[in-house]
């Protein structure tokens, strides 16, 4: 994996000379592409009760529209940048939709009605999917296999790190002004984000592997993403599962703000809850080439669903406090870290050749799908987290169905080689 990486080297535009990209940078360029758009979920968590009563929401819970337009958004666009950056490469469509992304960062902090918040979230979640969406391909072109999982899960490592801060970097930033300059600080990251692109991105597309953009041939791809069983399984699967975590990001503030009454305390606890979570994603990198990704992502998934059932029995029983609810939250969401990279590597294993379009078809599907189903559960929201815990249990085992029907009953790597592809390919 180093090798591939560091002989990979492009011209530097502003010197013509030849500017070398290591392993670690490309891990840094993988984490800050990411990190963007988790950077515009979560700084927001603090502020969604002042933008809802400033530009007059509706409903209570209809301040978690700025955070669900935004999922909703980033899962919907998917689907075009995948064919893009298969296209015409991966760096012109990161730096094309990152300007973009900034020109709606603007509109949102200049939003004064909470309609045009709503509608430029959501555009700005589309601008925003060219980061994962390039981000994997990237990772794709350089590496396959459970080598690919140690790349996305060094990746998720730095990328879990930014939840844990950033509900702290929002609620820093209201103790000296207002909700919008949240946006102004995401337009500044974004700016930066973009001369480090310009400078020091190489183009990992090789001109000969490219796809010519075509409705035929881009149906065609996405129809093989569609129907590879181990692609769509896989996607389907995590698309449950990330349902779970989409409700949790919906619903958190008030859970923990309202509900357990932290108010301004409530970064500290999010970020106990997702301090877990980069701890289990850098686990993941270094177990990930011994005992591979079925191993690990089935295991985690089987522990998931029994503590979100046990957290379930504690809450019928009448037992409900901050305690107890971190103490069982926090493991619980840890395990993503063992499945997120995972689920993802076993996804676009087989797809390698199409990787833009098989990326942005897995991240369209788990966008979508799941941030509707974390929707219907987040709406449930009544002073209670209940509706969350449940819904999460449930959904556990819904994933657990996708896997099984995806491995045919055989969980735990079985029928899997020592480099982690399957013995009997589809």
């Amino acid at each position: 994996m180093a090798r591939r990486v560091l002989d990979m080297t492009r011209t530097n535009p502003a010197t013509s000379e030849t500017a070398p990209l290591s392993v670690w940078e490309l891990v840094a360029i993988l984490v800050t592409m990411t990190g963007l758009v988790a950077l515009s979920i979560d700084m927001m968590l603090p502020a969604l009760e002042e933008i809802a009563t400033e530009l007059d929401a509706p409903r209570p819970n209809d301040r978690q529209f700025v955070v669900t337009n935004y999922l909703l958004g980033f899962g919907f666009a998917q689907l075009i940048y995948g064919p893009l950056s298969d296209a015409y490469g991966r760096r012109p469509v990161i730096l094309g939709s990152l300007i973009l992304f900034m020109v709606l960062t603007t509109v949102c902090m200049l939003a004064n009605t909470f309609e045009t918040m709503l509608v430029a979230r959501f555009l700005q979640g589309c601008a925003a999917a060219a980061c994962r969406v390039v981000a994997v391909a990237i990772a794709r072109d350089l590496t396959s296999g459970r080598r690919m999982a140690e790349v996305m899960s060094l990746s998720m490592t730095m990328f879990m790190a930014v939840p844990v801060i950033a509900p702290a970097i929002g609620q820093g930033i209201l103790f000296v002004g207002d909700w919008r300059w949240i946006f102004a600080a995401l337009l500044a990251s974004a700016v930066a984000l973009v001369g480090w692109l310009f400078f020091r991105l190489p183009e990992t597309l090789h001109a000969e592997h490219r796809i010519k953009l075509s409705v035929k041939t881009t149906s065609a791809a996405f129809m093989e993403a569609v129907t590879t069983r181990l692609t769509i399984g896989y996607t389907m699967a995590a698309a449950a599962f990330f349902a779970g975590l989409y409700a949790f990001l919906a619903s958190a503030d008030q859970i923990l703000s309202e509900h357990y009454r932290l108010g301004e305390d409530f970064p500290l606890a999010f970020a106990f809850i997702a301090a877990g979570m980069g701890f289990t994603s850098y686990a993941n990198s270094k177990l990930v080439i011994k005992w591979g990704q079925r191993r690990l992502s089935h295991g985690a998934l089987i522990g998931f669903i029994i503590i979100s059932a046990i957290h379930t029995v504690v809450l019928a029983m009448g037992i409900d406090s901050l305690v107890v609810f971190l103490l069982l939250m926090a493991p619980a969401m840890a395990l993503l870290g063992l499945i997120a990279a995972n689920f993802s590597a076993l996804a676009m294993e087989p797809v390698g050749h199409i990787a833009g379009t098989a990326s942005a078809t897995y991240g369209f599907i788990t966008g979508v799908i799941g941030t509707l189903l974390g929707i219907a559960i987040a709406q449930m929201y009544s002073d209670s987290a209940m509706p969350l815990i449940v819904g999460q249990a449930c959904l556990g085992v819904l994933t657990l169905l996708f896997v099984l029907i995806t491995e045919r009953g055989k969980l735990f790597g079985i029928g899997e080689t020592s480099d982690g592809v399957e013995a009997t390919a589809d």
